[in-house]
């Protein structure tokens, strides 16, 4: 069962997600005794993958898919699928690869698996585990067809180094710009700040910030935590943030290592979108409120109060350990 996995990038740069797709299928590869190979499009530094147990890289260059296409970007992946004669296809749960999955599986004929949380149950048959009802369960399923695609939940295994020395191979693509059925005329980027899709802490604020004047201790507690800002659904709402920072079944979902959610009652709909992340904090006045029930850890008080100090400790604590 040879394995190919898909390694998103940005800005020619691999994202964390990458990395994990390539330590859970070098997992996979040696209880199968077969190779990992990496397929990635317009990227600079294709040698990081030797940390993580790569055998091959190929790294698609075409200036038309400088921009994400998920059919173009499906052909391309499907092409090498069959040139590698993969059988086991892994990517992640991003937006990207989740807009990917479904039209690789059709192209390749392929069982389709999302939400894998773990590496397989059994390859023989291929089962695996997967989050189920807005993860408050989990399932195992079994693909039966010969070609498989999963798609891994991100931070559901992290990052094991094992060192490789991949052979590259670099493929240049001249395609034509209008045959992918996308322009994109701007790309309009924020620098130096952490995207909730990419975080490993993620901080939230709900109602209970009463205004969004209030918001700076929240931006400085993300700031001295390295975190993501995000906030509830009736925040952004109410016009206090942006939509690109609603978090939650019906916004962005988080599946970060730390979710620190302030001033945030807990509907059921936030609850749904944020319980994969592995640890969450909640910090509220209200003792009954919903989100204490899934919380790891819980603060009873006024977050006023609560964050400035707890914002306080940390920079002490990182001064003395630095």
């Amino acid at each position: 069962m040879s394995i190919l996995i898909y390694a998103e990038s940005a800005e020619g740069k691999f994202k964390k997600v990458a990395l994990e797709l390539a330590s859970y299928a070098k997992k996979v590869a040696e209880s199968l005794s077969t190779t990992v190979t990496a397929v990635t499009f317009n990227t600079t530094q294709v040698g990081e993958l030797a940390k993580y147990g790569v055998d091959n890289v190929i790294n698609i260059n075409a200036e038309a898919l400088q921009s994400f296409n998920a059919k173009a970007y499906a052909q391309a992946i499907e092409k090498v699928a069959q040139e590698q004669n993969s059988s086991l296809v892994v990517l992640s749960s991003t937006t990207d690869s989740l807009y990917l999955a479904p039209l690789l599986a059709v192209g390749l004929k392929a069982g389709l698996a999302t939400n894998v949380v773990a590496l397989p149950v059994s390859t023989s048959p291929f089962v695996v585990r997967r989050n189920a009802f807005s993860n408050k369960a989990f399932n195992e399923t079994q693909i039966n067809t010969q070609v498989k695609v999963i798609c891994l939940a991100k931070n559901s295994f992290g990052l094991v180094e094992s060192a490789s020395e991949p052979t590259i191979q670099q493929v240049d693509l001249n395609i034509d710009a209008s045959s992918v059925g996308l322009k994109v005329e701007k790309t309009e980027k924020v620098s130096g700040v952490v995207t909730i899709a990419d975080a490993d802490i993620v901080v939230s604020g709900g109602r209970g910030l009463k205004g969004p004047e209030n918001w700076k201790m929240i931006e400085d507690l993300a700031d001295v935590l390295g975190a993501a800002l995000a906030c509830s659904k009736p925040v952004s709402d109410l016009g206090w943030r942006d939509h690109e920072e609603h978090v939650g079944q019906t916004g962005k979902p988080v599946s970060s290592n730390l979710y620190i959610a302030v001033g945030i009652s807990g509907a059921i709909q936030h609850i749904a979108g944020v319980n994969s992340s592995k640890v969450k904090v909640a910090i509220n006045t209200d003792p009954e409120a919903p989100f204490f029930k899934v919380a790891d850890y819980g603060i009873v008080g006024d977050a006023f109060k609560v964050v400035p100090e707890l914002v306080e400790k940390l920079k002490v604590f990182k001064a003395n350990n630095q």
